[in-house]
């Protein structure tokens, strides 16, 4: 298959039987890379030259499952993977996204059929490719009925431009109107340990509909990665300075959560990141991971989860200290969270 050799090389790097997950019916190693931050929100951004390396080297390692998206640096981040994918296309099952308009700092949300249109040829022609696996609407535009936007997707797809269908950020009954509508191979959606929204509905809807759930920030934006120790020092640029987790109020009480959840990985002798992102795979055969990092130790670290067994005690332990109850504050500051389908609790 077209990524067997991909899979091989990183049942042989790590030590692993095959743990491949199914993706549009493709089989991938369920750790891929969010490229996101290779372009944009974390600070400092790597240069283009370790982005491309970095790209290379996760390639290297058996992660064929490379996520991307129009907005991501405002066209950069494409780019970047251009250089990279023009010859490694083979090797490569490539994500990207619409539906989030950008006009200097000015973003909207436009998922009408014409800019759906004309995104995937921005797309296509920035990539330098002819195909993208897999195409997702960023976000759900409420003045366009969800089935018209995956509708002009399928188009897309009989016309051979991309392979499949996704929605990110989107909720059980949006993705139930959209797969009536057609197939839809997967919803993308922030989950990990502090971040637990999908499990209202959408991951069993995922399961109940046969489509894969993307989990994306599943190390916390860094945080459970032990990535960050005080967020008073964050680059003003970073994505993080006005989440509401990191504000004078809410971090010293999270950071006191990750001294906690620290320890537990520290007495199991695997690293938090291994920790944090077993516990996100241990949530149903479906789910898959596409960690971002800029790092290669980093890269490196995160792909060696898969040779690791976690008992399913440590597991419950991590889901006991860190979670919707224990972590104090809003995973979006307010103006972001009108742009968001996803289900809420009672509390955040």
């Amino acid at each position: 298959m077209r990524f067997s050799i991909t899979l091989k090389k990183a049942c042989s790097k790590f030590g692993m039987i095959d743990s491949s997950r199914t993706l549009s019916g493709t089989p991938l190693n369920p750790i891929g890379l969010g490229c996101m931050s290779l372009s944009q929100a974390y600070y400092p951004l790597p240069s283009e030259e370790e982005g491309i390396r970095l790209l290379n080297k996760a390639i290297d390692l058996g992660v064929a499952h490379l996520d991307t998206a129009r907005l991501y640096g405002l066209g950069h981040n494409e780019a970047l993977l251009s250089r990279v994918l023009k010859s490694r296309r083979d090797e490569v099952f490539l994500a990207s996204k619409c539906g989030i308009e950008a006009e200097g700092p000015k973003r909207s949300i436009d998922c009408k059929p014409a800019t759906i249109r004309r995104a995937v040829e921005t797309s296509l022609k920035t990539l330098n490719v002819d195909f993208i696996d897999l195409y997702y609407l960023h976000r759900r535009d409420k003045d366009v009925p969800i089935e018209e936007s995956v509708g002009t997707l399928a188009d897309l797809k009989s016309e051979g431009k991309i392979g499949a269908i996704g929605l990110s950020e989107m909720s059980a009954e949006t993705l139930g109107k959209a797969a009536a509508e057609h197939p839809i191979a997967a919803m993308q959606s922030e989950y990990s340990l502090w971040t637990r929204n999908p499990e209202i509905a959408v991951l069993e809807a995922c399961k109940k509909l046969k489509t894969a759930f993307i989990a994306f920030s599943p190390l916390g934006r860094g945080v459970l990665a032990k990535g960050l120790d005080d967020a008073t020092r964050l680059d003003k640029r970073d994505l993080r300075v006005k989440h509401p987790r990191f504000n004078e109020d809410n971090w010293p009480k999270n950071r006191g959560l990750m001294d906690r959840f620290e320890a537990l990985a520290r007495k199991a002798n695997i690293t938090p990141a291994q920790l944090s992102l077993a516990w996100v795979l241990n949530q149903g055969s479906h789910v898959h991971v596409i960690p971002g990092t800029a790092n290669l130790d980093h890269l490196e670290e995160n792909l060696a989860t898969l040779s690791i067994e976690v008992p399913s005690d440590l597991l419950k332990q991590a889901g006991e200290i860190v979670n919707n109850t224990s972590v104090s504050g809003h995973r979006y500051p307010e103006k972001l969270r009108a742009a968001i389908d996803t289900e809420e609790f009672d509390a955040c």
